[in-house]
């Protein structure tokens, strides 16, 4: 019988992320938030929103353009706990943060100017349920020149934010959470599939998704 070769051993001190404040942003505090982001906007221009995890496989919006793009300045990690999506209060999940230091290859939209009064919304209740993040206007490279494009980079002074972790314990807590959308485990690989399908190469990611792809690959040789 074949066992897992790395498995989140119960006897492994994790941190729980459980005992950090928790509380999620009132409807007021996400519309405001959102009205500061689009403070200098005019409603007849287009506008680039950055993605660089689950909008790469799920947007959640129509739009006129898709383009690869690079953001320098910040790296992509999982970096955010993550209690209701990919986790629960009592066991977190972790997601995808921009954290500071380094590049992230990613995609970028752009929106019709008339949608984002419709979309946007929609967007904050996705991105800003916690205020994890910071809605920033980030210039980013592309192969058709320069955009700035809407980036939410990970806000390191929010209680929900950790600093890197080693693999074993990083992979230990996504295997064992899960929230309203499914499986942290889940949530990790499509990430890393979507990113292999774009032509975007993240070593690190793809390393940790590898190992729990594996994991999908031997369960059902151990329990028979």
């Amino acid at each position: 019988m074949n066992t897992q070769s790395s498995s989140p051993a119960s006897s492994v001190p994790l941190v729980s992320g459980a005992d950090t404040p928790f509380r999620l942003w009132t409807a007021e505090e996400r519309r405001a938030s959102m009205e500061a982001a689009l403070a200098d906007w005019r409603s007849d221009e287009d506008v680039w929103v950055f993605g660089y995890g689950s909008l790469i496989w799920r947007p959640d919006f129509d739009f006129l353009e898709r383009r690869l793009a690079t953001l320098r300045g910040h790296h992509r990690a999982l970096c955010l706990w993550s209690r209701v999506n990919r986790g629960t209060p009592e066991c977190p999940g972790l997601v995808f943060g921009l954290d500071r230091g380094g590049s992230c290859r990613g995609v970028v939209y752009r929106l019709a100017g008339k949608q984002v009064p419709d979309y946007f919304p929609a967007l904050w209740d996705r991105e800003m349920s916690t205020g994890a993040y910071l809605p920033r206007w980030i210039t980013c490279a592309t192969e058709h020149g320069n955009v700035r494009a809407l980036v939410f980079v990970m806000n390191r002074a929010n209680p929900a934010y950790i600093s890197a972790l080693p693999e074993g314990e990083l992979l230990a807590i996504v295997r064992r959470a899960a929230g309203r959308y499914g499986p942290c485990t889940e949530y990790v690989v499509q990430t890393a599939q979507a990113l292999r399908s774009a032509g975007i190469h993240d070593a690190r990611l793809d390393a940790i998704a590898r190992e729990l792809e594996r994991d999908a690959q031997v369960l059902p040789e151990a329990q028979t």
